[in-house]
């Protein structure tokens, strides 16, 4: 747990320092707890057992900088009670002046892996659209290692109140999707399949429940690989399709 503890303390000192510099106007501030029975990332099967993840996030005048980890809580990657991924980001996202109801986003995504040699850095630009059903776009091009893309087309939808635990806590439901393509240099790094695929389909559905400012969201998720070249792959696990549980506590102050 001694990484546990660090990663805490690098955080705190990154938003208490962010507070100081700009204390005369308003940051926001965020705050994640996930609880999934799995971690499966783009269709890669990180853990086949449960893992927990923490976030923090402080955003100022359309810019957000973040800070994430994935602790595995068994030992089926010989990591128990330790982060094995930290991720480290910066975006800056926004409305097109000309353009109503097309938003933006660009930003860099550093990826730390403690006890792997596989650090990299992905640039990424995304582009969300005010339609039925919230289509959006983001594309992530890998500058470090790796020199591939990969791109994820999203839709979702939400609804405020399906059913309420009480006359002041009503419970929403939010459903999700998005297909992940790659192209040859991303298939060939992470799947050993050298060609441009459609990769992965997510599918979820959540419950979000606010309890006295917390956001609380069970949820139920489900990954399968899409093409016959990804899907014979054991690059992860030879499964090809995923069903698992999660639970995800937020807070923004």
């Amino acid at each position: 747990m001694k990484k546990f503890g660090c990663l805490i303390v690098c955080l705190c000192v990154f938003l208490c320092g962010t507070q100081l510099v700009i204390a005369k106007d308003k940051i926001d501030f965020g705050v994640t707890l996930d609880y999934f029975g799995k971690y499966v990332w783009r269709g890669q099967n990180i853990s086949d057992d449960p893992v927990f993840q923490l976030g923090l996030s402080a955003g100022y005048k359309g810019f957000t900088t973040a800070i994430w980890g994935n602790l595995d809580t068994t030992g089926i990657n010989k990591n128990a009670g330790e982060f094995t991924e930290s991720d480290f980001s910066i975006d800056y996202s926004g409305d097109f002046p000309m353009l109503k109801g097309v938003g933006y986003s660009v930003g860099l995504i550093n990826y730390h892996f403690p006890s792997l040699p596989a650090d990299t850095t992905e640039f990424y630009w995304g582009l969300n659209f005010d339609l039925p059903l919230n289509p959006s776009i983001t594309v992530y091009h890998d500058i470090d290692k790796i020199k591939g893309t990969y791109a994820s087309f999203g839709l979702s939808h939400s609804i405020d109140k399906i059913f309420e635990l009480s006359p002041d806590t009503p419970v929403g439901m939010e459903i999700s999707s998005s297909l992940g393509f790659g192209d040859s240099a991303y298939n060939r790094s992470y799947w050993g399949v050298n060609k441009d695929e459609l990769n992965d389909l997510t599918v979820s559905i959540s419950f979000p429940t606010e309890i006295k400012g917390w956001t609380l969201s069970p949820s139920l998720n489900y990954v399968t690989l899409v093409s016959d070249s990804i899907r014979g792959s054991d690059a992860f696990r030879p499964e090809s399709d995923y069903l698992f549980f999660g639970i995800s506590l937020s807070k923004s102050f």
